[in-house]
C-alpha cells in the first residue's frame, strides 16, 4: 500500500458517528477519502451530520474529503460510487464497509416477535450493502495492487445484543471478512472485521448528556469514533497486515498493539473478557 498521504479511501455511512470519525481520522493521515451518506448537510435529518459537514472535517483534518450522496440500499448509486472513484482515481487503497441502517426500535426489549418486522432492515443495508460495496470496489482494489477492506461490526456477532436480527448481521458480515479474505488474498489485499467497543457517537453523546449522573462512568469506558479511525491506520500500515487478513479483530487490541490511542492519551479496554473471545473459522476450503 502506498504513503498514507497518497491512499484513495472510501468509507461509507460516513454521515456521522462511526463512519465521520473514521474518515476523519484517515484524512488527518493526508488521504483522499470519499465519504458516502444518504444525508446531504447538517440539519437534514433528526441527528446533526452530514456527508459535506464530514467531508469539510476530513480536509480540515489535512486530506481531502469529497462527498458523495448514496443510498447504500440502491445497487445503482453504489456503481455510480466506484465509476467516480475509478474516473477520479483510479484506484482504492483502504474501503471501510462502515454504512448501516439501525432501526429506532433497535434497542427496545423483549423477544423478536414483540419488535417490528423493520429490525431486518440491517440484512439490506449493513449486510447486502458491504457485500455490494466490496463487488464495486474490487477491481479499483486491485488495481492498488495491495488493499484493505475493513467491516465495522461488534461484540454482537458473538453474544445476545439486541436480539436475533443485529446479531444475525454483525455474525455475517463477520464471515462475510473471512470468505472474501480467501478470494482477494492471491491479489495482495487483506479483508477483517474490526469489532468497535461502545462509541461516542452524537446518538450515544445524546443520551449521556441526558443523564449524566447514570452514564458518567460508562462514558469514561467509551471509544471516540476517530479512535476507530486510527487503528484503521495502524492496521493498514502493519507489514504483516496479510497474517491478519480473514480474522475478526477487537479495535482496543489492535490499540494496544500498534501503541495507538485516543488524543487525550487514553487507551480505551478491550472487552473480550466480559463479552468473551473473537469469532474464529475452520481453514476448510469447498470451491
Amino acid at each position: 500500500m502506498g504513503l498514507a498521504q497518497d491512499r484513495v479511501v472510501v468509507v461509507t455511512g460516513a454521515s456521522r458517528g462511526a463512519g465521520k470519525g473514521i474518515a476523519c481520522a484517515l484524512g488527518a493521515t493526508g488521504a483522499t477519502v470519499y465519504v458516502t451518506g444518504r444525508t446531504q448537510r447538517d440539519g437534514d435529518a433528526a441527528l446533526p451530520g452530514g456527508i459535506e459537514t464530514t467531508a469539510e472535517a476530513v480536509t480540515a483534518a489535512g486530506g481531502l474529503g469529497i462527498p458523495v450522496g448514496c443510498d447504500h440500499g440502491q445497487d445503482t448509486q453504489v456503481a455510480a460510487l466506484f465509476e467516480r472513484v475509478a474516473a477520479e482515481r483510479g484506484r482504492v487503497d483502504i474501503l471501510v464497509n462502515n454504512a448501516t441502517a439501525l432501526p429506532a426500535s433497535i434497542t427496545q426489549t423483549g423477544p423478536f416477535w414483540e419488535k417490528p418486522l423493520d429490525q431486518t432492515c440491517l440484512f439490506d443495508v449493513g449486510l447486502r450493502s458491504h457485500y455490494v460495496a466490496s463487488w464495486y470496489a474490487a477491481p479499483l482494489l486491485l488495481a492498488a495492487g495491495a488493499g484493505l477492506v475493513v467491516n465495522t461490526s461488534s461484540f454482537g456477532g458473538r453474544v445476545y445484543m439486541h436480539g436475533p436480527a443485529y446479531g444475525a448481521g454483525k455474525a455475517a458480515v463477520d464471515k462475510m471478512a473471512h470468505d472474501m479474505a480467501h478470494d482477494f488474498r492471491p491479489h495482495g489485499v487483506a479483508v477483517v472485521a474490526l469489532w468497535m467497543g461502545l462509541l461516542l457517537t452524537e446518538r450515544t453523546r445524546a443520551v449521556f448528556d441526558a443523564q449524566p449522573e447514570l452514564y458518567s462512568e460508562l462514558r469514561e469506558t467509551a471509544e471516540t469514533p476517530e479512535f476507530t479511525g486510527r487503528v484503521i491506520d495502524a492496521l493498514a500500515r502493519d507489514p504483516a497486515l496479510m497474517e491478519k487478513s480473514g480474522q475478526v479483530l477487537v479495535g482496543a487490541e489492535l490499540a494496544e498493539h500498534y501503541g495507538v490511542t485516543e488524543a487525550d492519551g487514553r487507551r480505551p479496554a478491550s472487552h473480550r473478557s466480559f463479552f468473551g473471545e473473537p469469532t474464529t473459522y475452520g481453514e476448510a476450503v469447498v470451491e
